[in-house]
């Protein structure tokens, strides 16, 4: 099934889940279920960084724009830790364990009338090194880099351009991610 194509799952008013079409969520601005994992490792001087990508230009909404890590959607009946660990997989050509820390709710229009509403499931994960081998898929990730959340937060609120709004949004709201005492533990 194309990824386009795929059924992922919608939180109705009353909290229950149901299936629903990943374009037309994103086109009615349907409340759904995501998952976006932060990658953390240590630079040569022992800093943890995390691990960011360039979405691949031929996504179907803000490609070319900085992200975190991994960001996706658990399709319909599949656990968000599940989609985690997929998708990390697949965009980046890694595993390592990942670790829920937050639940927020966002709303952004991400251009071409796309709205994400989305309930992410926040996840942490470390890797020993900066130097373990990424294999970044190329038709979801055009570039790789890691960097200092606090460079991070200075770049994105200087260049807003360069980065997609639900990153924007979680630098901004940064503690809620509950990342900051977990990256040294998880």
């Amino acid at each position: 099934m194309a990824s386009d194509d795929r059924q992922i799952t919608a939180v109705a008013p009353d909290g229950s889940l149901y299936p629903i079409d990943k374009m037309e969520a994103h086109r009615i601005g349907a409340l759904h279920l995501a998952i976006s994992a932060f990658i953390f490792a240590p630079n040569a001087q022992g800093d943890d960084e995390l691990l960011i990508q360039r979405r691949a230009p031929g996504k179907y909404h803000c490609g070319g724009l900085w992200a975190n890590s991994c960001c996706s959607h658990p399709d319909w009946g599949e656990t968000v830790a599940d989609a985690a660990h997929r998708r990390l997989s697949e965009e980046m050509g890694q595993r390592t364990e990942l670790t829920q820390t937050a639940v927020i709710d966002y709303r952004a229009e991400v251009g071409q009338g796309l709205i994400e509403n989305e309930r992410v499931h926040i996840f942490i994960g470390r890797l020993p090194s900066q130097k373990v081998k990424l294999a970044p898929d190329p038709m979801e990730v055009s570039e790789t880099r890691w960097d200092s959340v606090e460079n991070l937060m200075q770049d994105a609120a200087d260049h807003p351009e360069n980065y997609a709004p639900w990153f924007r949004i979680y630098l901004s709201r940064w503690n809620e991610l509950e990342l900051s005492t977990k990256a040294a533990t998880a």
